[in-house]
């Protein structure tokens, strides 16, 4: 089904809050985790024009490369390793103002100024990490946080 995107304006948090049933709409029914994936990251993407959006997927000891849109990226990270890693390790949000100051930063892209990291629980699993990189510094906060995590509570009910 092709969808097409309606681009909404307003406050970070009216435009998640606009987002969230596009989303819905984009995956329900839809079985196959990769599509699901591949539009979320698209639809955000779009919606927030952010520098890089994706995921990582756990396979073993590694994140490795999944659905994403923008620049190429880093296709493997390890188990507690930069911001996407530990966020993996910890299976918690990680929100960075400043990539420079994280120890152990990946740099896939030195245009990345920040980035925020949400792992992907299915059926209360960590099965990988959202990852959104933004051109500017301090771009992601709780708003992001909170919105972020409803949208991949969404794949448990798709």
């Amino acid at each position: 089904m092709a969808e097409d995107l309606a681009i909404h304006s307003g406050s970070k948090e009216e435009q998640y809050i606009a987002l969230i049933p596009l989303i819905r709409a984009l995956i329900a029914g839809e079985t196959n985790l990769i599509s699901n994936l591949a539009n979320i990251s698209a639809a955000l993407k779009e919606q927030f024009n952010f520098f890089w959006v994706g995921f990582y997927l756990i396979d073993g000891e590694q994140l490795v490369l999944g659905p994403f849109q923008g620049p190429v990226a880093c296709t493997r990270i390890a188990y507690n390793r930069g911001v996407c890693g530990t966020a993996w390790a910890k299976e918690e949000t990680l929100i960075v103002p400043d990539v420079e100051e994280f120890p152990g930063h990946i740099a896939c892209s030195s245009l990345s100024k920040s980035e925020i990291v949400v792992p992907l629980f299915l059926q209360d699993k960590c099965v990988g990490v959202l990852d959104v990189d933004s051109e500017e510094l301090n771009t992601f906060d709780e708003i992001d946080e909170k919105y972020l995590k409803e949208i991949l509570r969404l794949l448990t009910i798709a």
